[in-house]
Parts: structure tokens; sequence; C-alpha cells
């Protein structure tokens, strides 16, 4: 499908990481015409920190029919502890995925990539944008290539999700406030000659920190800081140097080994006060950057495209009843959760950073009362997992608008099998034939039963699996 009169396009995603795979992917899916630039060439991997993949993206990721696959390529993790102390039993989580998937960035990339070639994504690698200009129907993008040669793209909308050096963000002059919060953290892929005693092992000092992964194929993913190390990112990392943090740490190197990559970075917490500029939106770590503590980056950046990719497609297909407050919410309910996502990464980093007495009995006290209170766990929990992330309702809305929608069993099967087809979902009671209420997007509504016949409410889940709309 070619993009609408005057436009090469319907779409450019500008940057092929996670959450432009995933945008692009879904927008394709729909019928739209998707162009992705990707200043890479093709093939060349992108190496990054991310390999935790989180509850509520897997539930995002099984409404496209890949959790399953992926889930075959990690670890599943059950049980997280943070600090020595504060457990959290991701068992409980009610969800399909009650666990932590150990899997590097990699594999995602790998399946949303396919799926966003299958849908008939068209990539232009190794060509990076270098202006952008828009007007009230359409965004203009100037891309070069690494030969000195440009060409310029046409489209309806433009989406940067090409990370914490956005060319996009700086096109349009946007500022990313913040700040560094912790230098010369150190990564290694290696083998170990021992595994450690716990599937993951955390720890802190005070003066340093490490931490140890299992990939699920013999490779770990290590993780480390020492405060009397700080250093440039381009100073080199040698194995010498993660060993003796882990031994400092955790007691003991666990015969680390066969290093196949080694890294060191700094972290920043920053965020951009808007995520949409006219026809321009950010998603991902062009939008927010935080500390990898908890491991929410990859999965934020995939919620955000989650968020976005609906809106755009309802739009774009002309059957938003409100096109401009619908592409105004994605600003409205992911800017929050961005800032919530910097807020608790930050607190974790800096407890996990406490050195003097103080520090750390505030630290134990809080992971005493988390451990002990079960709401404080279970609130603890929704945040760093992503299940507990509600969009505001409004004054006088049902008390279940703007949360997610679980799993629900239904007559027709299960509801994110449902949500695979990219419309709102309308549950009602069997035999009812409810009036939904209208929705952003008359006409792009199934119907189902709920599986059990005593419920006797409605729901209407929106194609992002959060409750648009409820009865009792």
């Amino acid at each position: 499908m070619n993009g609408t009169a005057g436009t090469d396009t319907d779409v450019i995603v500008v940057g092929a990481g996670p959450t432009g795979l995933l945008l692009a992917g879904d927008l394709a899916s729909a019928g739209l015409s998707v162009t992705v630039v990707e200043r890479r060439p093709h093939g060349i991997s992108n190496l990054t920190r991310a390999f935790g993949v989180h509850a509520r993206t897997l539930e995002l990721l099984d409404a496209r029919d890949l959790a399953d696959e992926l889930v075959k390529t990690g670890t599943r993790l059950t049980r997280l502890r943070l600090f020595r102390r504060l457990t959290l039993d991701l068992s409980r989580l009610r969800s399909r995925f009650p666990f932590l998937l150990i899997t590097p960035q990699y594999e995602v990339e790998r399946l949303l990539e396919r799926r966003a070639v299958a849908a008939g994504v068209d990539f232009r690698y190794g060509a990076e944008l270098r202006a952008l200009h828009q007007d009230a129907d359409t965004v203009t993008a100037e891309v070069g290539a690494a030969d000195g040669t440009g060409t310029t793209l046409r489209a309806r909308y433009l989406v940067g999700a090409d990370g914490h050096r956005s060319a996009v963000r700086r096109a349009l002059g946007l500022p990313f406030p913040g700040r560094s919060v912790i230098r010369s953290i150190v990564l290694a892929d290696v083998r170990l000659a021992e595994a450690p005693d716990e599937l993951i092992a955390a720890a802190g000092s005070g003066d340093t920190f490490a931490f140890v992964a299992p990939f699920g194929d013999g490779w770990y993913r290590v993780m480390g800081w020492d405060r009397h190390r700080q250093v440039d990112d381009g100073e080199p990392v040698d194995l010498d140097e993660v060993r003796e943090i882990a031994r400092r740490t955790l007691g003991s190197d666990l015969g680390m080994h066969d290093a196949r990559w080694l890294s060191r970075f700094h972290s920043e917490e920053r965020q951009v006060p808007a995520y949409r500029t006219g026809r321009v939106f950010l998603a991902g770590d062009a939008a927010h950057v935080h500390s990898p503590a908890g491991g929410q980056g990859l999965n934020t950046g995939l919620q955000d495209a989650a968020n976005l990719s609906w809106k755009l497609t309802s739009v774009l297909r002309g059957e938003a009843s409100d096109p401009e407050d619908l592409l105004d919410s994605y600003h409205r309910e992911r800017h929050p959760v961005g800032a919530t996502v910097l807020r608790s990464s930050g607190t974790l980093v800096r407890l996990a950073m406490a050195r003097g007495p103080l520090q750390r009995t505030v630290r134990a006290l809080g992971a005493g009362f988390i451990n002990a209170v079960r709401p404080a766990a279970a609130r603890a929990m929704g945040q760093i997992t992503g299940i507990g992330i509600a969009y505001g309702a409004g004054h006088g809305a049902h008390r279940l608008m703007g949360r997610r929608a679980p799993d629900l069993e239904l007559t027709e099967g299960r509801l994110y099998e449902l949500l695979r087809r990219g419309e709102f979902v309308l549950v009602a009671p069997q035999g009812a034939a409810p009036q939904g209420p209208h929705t952003p997007v008359p006409g792009r509504v199934l119907r189902a039963s709920w599986a059990n016949r005593d419920r006797q409410d409605t729901l209407l889940v929106r194609p992002d699996g959060y409750i648009a709309w409820a009865t009792d």
C-alpha cells in the first residue's frame, strides 16, 4: 500500500530498535505503508544493555503472537532479589507470564523485525535523518546515506524511535532535561566456571555493586560499578576489572572467562517535555532515558509503541471520531509513565549505591516493609513489571477504566489471542447483544462473551489491552 496522495508513505519510523520495529510492524499489519530509516547497515548487530523482558511486555508480545516463541529463547526468573534483603515473588503476578524473562535484546529484535518484514515494511538501512520539516498535512524527512547521497521522503506522520541521541528530537529542537546519575558502569557477556547460588546474583557494598544474570545458553551478563574507578565511557574495559568488582561485591568472580563483549557506559535520567510535536512523535529512549535498575528501559519503549500504534492506525484509516485528541492522548498517557519509571529506577540505583550507615538503614527498613506488607510488594511488582500501569480515566469514570485487562477467558478463546487482530474487543455476558459505548474508533470492535456464564458485566478493551469502558 502506498502513502496517501502527495506522500511516499503513511508513516516514517526513524530507528530499527525494538520500539521502532514493534511500531512499524503494527502499522504495516493494519494495512498502512511504513518506511523505517536506520543508520546502521543491515546485519550490523545492535549491541545494547537490555536483557530482561517483563510480564506486561510479554503480554503485549502475546497480542502479536510472539511471546511464546520469545520465552523459549531465555530463562524465567520468578523471584527478583534486590540489595540481598528485598525479594519480589513474581510468581504472584496475575498474568500468563508470572516471571522476568532473561533474554538478550537481539532476540526481541529478531522476532519483531521478522514480523515487520512479513507485513511489508520498507527498510532503509545505512540511512540517517539529516533534517525534517512539517506542515499542516505532511512531514518531510531529508535522509542521507554513508556515501553522501540523499533522498527526501514525505509522510503523513513521523516517529522518532532512534535512541537517546535522537536525530529526530534534535531536528525538532526539543530539550532533553535531566542529569547523569552514575558513571563508568561496566558490562560483560562471559562464561562462568561456577554458577551463582541464585539465578540472578546482585549485591552492593556502597563502594561497588555487581549483577550477574544468565541468558540460558551458557552465557551470562555481568554488570558492575566501582566508586573508586570513575572513568570516561571510551576507557577500555578488560575482564580483570569486571572480575575484581565481582570479587569485592559478591565474594567471588565465579571463574569468569571467554568474554565475548565488554563495554562501559554511564547512566542518565532525562525526559523530553513533549512526546508529540505536530505530526512528529517520540518513543522509547528518544523520549526518556534512565538507569538500568529494574530492567525497565526496553519494556517502557515497547509499551510506548503499543500505545501509539493503534492510535496512529485509527487516525490514518479515518476511523477516529476526534483525531487530534486521540493523538494527544499518547503524550497524556505515556509521559507520566516515563516520569514514574525515571523515579523508580533512580530510587533503585541510589539505594544500590547507599554508602553511609543512615542510607543503609533506610534501605534495610524499606526492604523490610515491602517484604512484610503484601500490598506494598504488589505495588512494587506492578511498577517494575508494568502490570500495575494504568491510565487516568477522569472524574466519575468506572473504577476499571484505564486499567490493564488481564488475559480473560472467553468463549472465543483468550483475550490476548483476539487482540492479535488489532481491534477493540467488547466482552459481554453470553446471549447478550449489547450496544457498546461510543468508542474512539467506531466499527473496529470485535464482540466476545465471557466463558464464565455467571459474569454479567461488560468490558470494552482497547487494542493495547487497556480497558476503555466498563459496566458493573
